[in-house]
């Protein structure tokens, strides 16, 4: 998808486009999220990432962009299969969630996804963790999209034809479980360069780190 988000003072708004395995919050969820927090005129955006599995998150990362997403419209996209989760903004990789069939299953790949997108109001933690809050006299707040695409396998029950084991579609090939080594130049640049925040350097908040943390994105 290309977006354009919100310009000026877009404090405590967020513009979210994720996948949901259910049409709603539902308990039981899995979900893929791309998160664009929302700043004070002059102040960068954020784009925020995350994995639900049943219904649990907080496998948040948090980046700089090195644009304004503001002025034009950028590439954000979502490469899911069996193998790699990876996120992109304008074909560069900048977060990649292995499975490596964690004992702790923290893993979707067990349901299909819908794709969603929305804009809404999270002053309580968005901006500097709730400090600064929505100013409504700014509304209204748009972000624009255009050119949506998509390569997926639609499902059918019990299941679709297109299944990944079949390996048929490119996103189910060898080539799509890794990264190639122009797009590894790129995210290490990424990692050097653009982290804000990531769930697996915070001892703080899991003085036992999740499972997956211990896998290298390289590997």
């Amino acid at each position: 998808m290309k977006l354009k988000l919100v310009g000026g003072d877009s404090a405590g708004v967020v513009t979210a486009y994720y996948m949901c395995s259910e049409d709603g919050a539902g308990p039981e969820r899995d979900e893929l999220d791309i998160e664009f927090l929302g700043n004070r005129t002059g102040q960068p955006y954020l784009i925020q990432t995350n994995v639900y599995k049943n219904g649990t998150g907080n496998r948040e990362m948090r980046h700089m962009l090195w644009f304004d997403p503001t002025e034009e419209f950028h590439i954000y996209s979502i490469l899911w299969n069996d193998h790699q989760i990876v996120f992109f903004v304008d074909r560069v990789p900048v977060r990649v969630y292995k499975n490596a069939n964690y004992t702790n299953n923290f893993y979707p790949n067990e349901k299909p996804m819908y794709l969603f997108s929305s804009i809404w109001n999270a002053d309580d933690w968005a901006t500097r963790g709730g400090l600064e809050k929505t100013d409504w006299k700014k509304a209204p707040f748009v972000s624009s999209y255009k050119d949506f695409n998509v390569d997926g396998c639609q499902w059918e029950e019990p299941y679709p034809a297109c299944v990944s084991t079949t390996t048929k579609n490119w996103w189910d090939q060898y080539n799509a479980w890794h990264l190639s080594d122009d797009q590894k130049k790129d995210f290490a640049w990424v990692e050097r360069n653009l982290v804000i925040y990531d769930y697996c350097k915070d001892t703080q908040r899991f003085p036992k780190l999740p499972e997956e943390c211990w896998l290298s994105p390289w590997d």
